[in-house]
């Protein structure tokens, strides 16, 4: 790797960094209904406003041994992970596509697919701010990014959102009670939107199989039968990031034992 490769993808993890530091005011303001803008951070402890020293990405946890440095009350190592996770995403996504336009489209998405996946797992909620925001983005960056068609972002969309809707639909019709939440369905739609409509039947099909056997190892854990409920944010999302970092190719494989003519796979 060549010293400027080096330095392009020591930025993007540190912009990976700086983006998980936000996920994690994200993750922990918004179910509760606070603006992920202000105030400023400060100590959940000691309610001490949090200094920018004190508050740099990954760095300043180590530094203080995740302690606060006012009341030296412990802080969650939670916080570090997600900012370490979030930065070694944006790190892969520069290894597996460079420095272009599709490499800066996939690294927000894989900020807000973990992000989402988070709060989905803990309080069964996706936010709109993320997901719809994301479609409106992923659909311009259809329109401005030279590397993509447009309209392979817009089938995406509408294919990934119209076929959980569907699933939503038929599922409560026939039984009576909801299966799925409008979050799943504005998060596949995104999804599509920024990776198009041909990830969509792998990002279906693996998100389905991982969340069945998860779905089957939870519910004999705990007994309650196929009665239990798992959020399925988190399957989508994980998914998704697969597809980006070698699942387009295996969806590609598969796809053209049906269709051997059938383009876009080659990123």
């Amino acid at each position: 790797m060549s010293s400027d490769s080096f330095l392009a993808l020591l930025c993007f993890f540190l912009f990976g960094i700086c983006f998980g530091s936000f996920a994690n005011v994200v993750i922990y303001r918004w179910p509760k209904g606070l603006s992920v803008v202000r105030p400023r951070s400060r100590c959940p402890s000691c309610e001490k406003l949090i200094s920018w020293y004190d508050n740099i990405p990954l760095f300043s946890w180590v530094l203080l041994k995740g302690r606060c440095r006012t009341c030296r009350t412990s802080i969650s190592p939670r916080y570090l992970l997600i900012e370490l996770s979030v930065g070694v995403l944006f790190a892969l996504v520069f290894l597996f596509y460079g420095f272009q336009f599709r490499s800066l489209e996939y690294a927000y998405l894989c900020f807000g697919l973990f992000t989402i996946s988070v709060i989905d797992l803990e309080h069964y909620l996706i936010p709109d701010i993320l997901s719809l925001s994301g479609i409106l983005i992923g659909l311009i960056g259809g329109i401005i990014n030279p590397e993509r068609e447009w309209f392979d972002g817009f089938a995406g969309a509408l294919l990934g959102g119209g076929f959980l809707w569907a699933t939503a639909f038929f599922y409560t019709l026939i039984r009576k009670e909801d299966g799925m939440g409008g979050g799943d369905i504005k998060l596949m739609a995104w999804i599509g939107a920024v990776l198009g409509w041909r990830a969509i039947p792998f990002v279906i099909l693996g998100s389905s199989l991982v969340g069945a056997v998860v779905g089957l190892v939870v519910a004999r854990r705990a007994g309650t039968g196929l009665k239990t409920a798992l959020p399925f944010g988190p399957f989508i999302s994980a998914a998704a990031i697969i597809y980006i970092f070698g699942g387009h190719r295996l969806a590609g494989a598969y796809l053209r034992l049906f269709w051997p003519d059938l383009p876009g796979f080659d990123i």
